[in-house]
């Protein structure tokens, strides 16, 4: 298969970009990439890469800011960074692209455990993470051609404890190689309108 991979340089797309190459042609992009860049908080960003790349057989989203902070401090312009960096992000990745995948294509993107777990200071994340699976479940039941969708939900990952640590206190984190095969499942399987958890 053709797979394209937003996101690709980040510690999931690494590792999800690498475990489908072993089988597929893997098209790595990303907002810092040379070959293949793209903004996925601009819509014409996102339609020139598409146009690119040309007729895929997978689309696969790992890219998305979000915004941590006290719910007592945030702003409505900081809760809009997760909006319209991952959430309307990866929407328009799917709405865009779904014109571009061959017949019986997948999509998949990314959400994460705080849309059932919620932590201190994540309310942003908690909200994004929880409209994008039911944008799936919604998407699922109406794309067209066999066309299917899923959504990806990973633990904070043991690369980014450093990072996320302290957001993170007491959670179980997974390591990018096992959530990278949720990605794998979704691409290769045959199932649509999920959310894989890996927790």
């Amino acid at each position: 298969m053709k797979i394209l991979v937003i996101g690709a340089t980040g510690a999931i797309g690494q590792a999800v970009a690498a475990a489908l190459a072993v089988r597929h042609d893997v098209i790595a992009a990303s907002r810092s990439s040379t070959a293949y860049p793209v903004d996925i908080t601009r819509h014409e960003s996102v339609q020139a890469l598409f146009e690119r790349v040309g007729r895929v057989d997978a689309i696969v989203s790992t890219a998305g800011g979000l915004h941590f902070g006290p719910l007592g401090e945030m702003t409505a312009a900081q809760f809009k960074i997760g909006l319209h960096d991952k959430l309307l992000g990866q929407v328009d990745l799917a709405l865009t692209g779904q014109h571009f995948l061959n017949d019986g294509g997948s999509i998949t993107l990314t959400s994460g455990i705080v849309a059932e777990e919620p932590i201190a200071q994540g309310a942003n994340a908690s909200a994004v993470n929880s409209a994008l699976e039911g944008f799936a479940r919604g998407a699922a039941i109406e794309l067209a051609r066999g066309i299917r969708i899923n959504v990806v939900s990973p633990n904070v990952l043991q690369e980014s404890m450093d990072v996320y640590g302290a957001f993170f206190r007491g959670f179980e984190a997974v390591p990018a190689s096992r959530v990278a095969q949720a990605y794998v499942r979704s691409v290769e399987g045959a199932q649509t309108g999920r959310t894989y958890k890996v927790w």
